[in-house]
């Protein structure tokens, strides 16, 4: 059996397929593989190995002749018609858990840089403009007694939480079902999302994409945001109203915001790279070795259990 990997991923997914007697081939290049030469690799793979940048609309799904699984290199999967490809007897996962912890460190890490202007502080250094301590030099958020809402409890979501209560906030979250444990852990509090909006200093953002949340983040409700709180995504860029929130940072209605994914990505508004009060990362959420390897390990281990007839361990359909 074939198996086309779309993107240079860790080789421990090609030793594992080729250890369980597939041929293997993938696509090595740097840049995202073209739409046509994903069609003209996939249309005879068996399985396929997809990355978030890769997308099985219908039309694609439609050209797969042999393919009986996808597994998405990604927690999230809004790049893959799953329905339709369970249509086709085409069963899809993904690689939850291994990245909570690694994408949380990112949601953290953004929080800390933008209430700490740590990049315009670092910018200073290199520019070679540090003239000796002052008084009002780069004054950021305190995190210490200030309020941290949470938009989807899900694992990434609440293992954010847990990483920034020991700079003792208080947690409040959104999410469309109540978090027994999450709130008797953390004694966080569900609230609305306009109330969550309201009350928040700081906002991490760990929502999926779908039809429902695209721009669930918009003027209706940024608006409620107080002009020192903070907005953090590393989720998916189209939850956002991203022009309207560009507007906001301009008129600094809000102190700052922070961005692992971008809402035309890999496209980024140029607004952005203009203004100071914006922390930039080139999605690096689940970037670490560790995690990395782990998530081309399970996904080669989908693979090897749907071709071997057995249960997928993460299935999505």
């Amino acid at each position: 059996m074939k198996i086309f990997i779309t993107r240079n991923i860790p080789k421990i997914s090609e030793e594992l397929l080729k250890d369980a007697g597939f041929k293997v081939k993938i696509y090595r290049k740097n840049d995202i593989i073209s739409r046509d030469e994903l069609a003209k690799q996939s249309k005879n793979a068996d399985g396929i190995i997809s990355s978030l940048t890769d997308k099985f609309d219908k039309n694609m799904i439609d050209q797969l002749e042999n393919c009986k699984v996808i597994a998405n290199y990604a927690v999230g999967f809004n790049n893959i018609d799953i329905d339709y490809a369970a249509d086709k007897d085409i069963k899809v996962t993904n690689t939850p858990d291994v990245l909570t912890d690694a994408t949380a460190e990112i949601a953290a890490t953004l929080i800390l840089s933008c209430a700490r202007r740590i990049p315009e502080g670092e910018r200073i250094m290199r520019n070679n403009e540090f003239n000796g301590w002052e008084p009002k030099l780069l004054r950021g958020i305190q995190l210490s007694g200030k309020t941290l809402g949470i938009i989807g409890a899900g694992r990434i979501g609440q293992a954010t939480a847990r990483k920034l209560k020991g700079f003792g906030v208080k947690i409040i979250y959104f999410n469309k079902s109540k978090k027994n444990d999450f709130e008797s852990e953390l004694n966080a509090k569900k609230v609305s999302l306009n109330g969550l909006m309201r009350r928040a200093d700081f906002i991490s953002i760990h929502l999926p994409l779908n039809k429902k949340t695209h721009h669930i983040l918009n003027k209706s409700n940024l608006d409620f945001m107080k002009n020192t709180a903070i907005l953090v995504n590393t989720a998916r860029g189209e939850v956002v109203d991203e022009k309207y929130l560009i507007k906001m940072l301009k008129k600094k209605r809000i102190f700052s915001a922070g961005f692992d994914v971008y809402e035309n990505e890999p496209i980024v508004n140029k607004d952005l790279l203009s203004l100071e009060n914006v922390v930039l990362l080139p999605h690096i959420g689940s970037s670490t070795i560790e995690t990395r390897n782990k998530m081309a390990e399970l996904a080669a281990k989908n693979v090897i259990n749907v071709l071997r007839g057995k249960r997928p361990l993460t299935p999505l359909n």
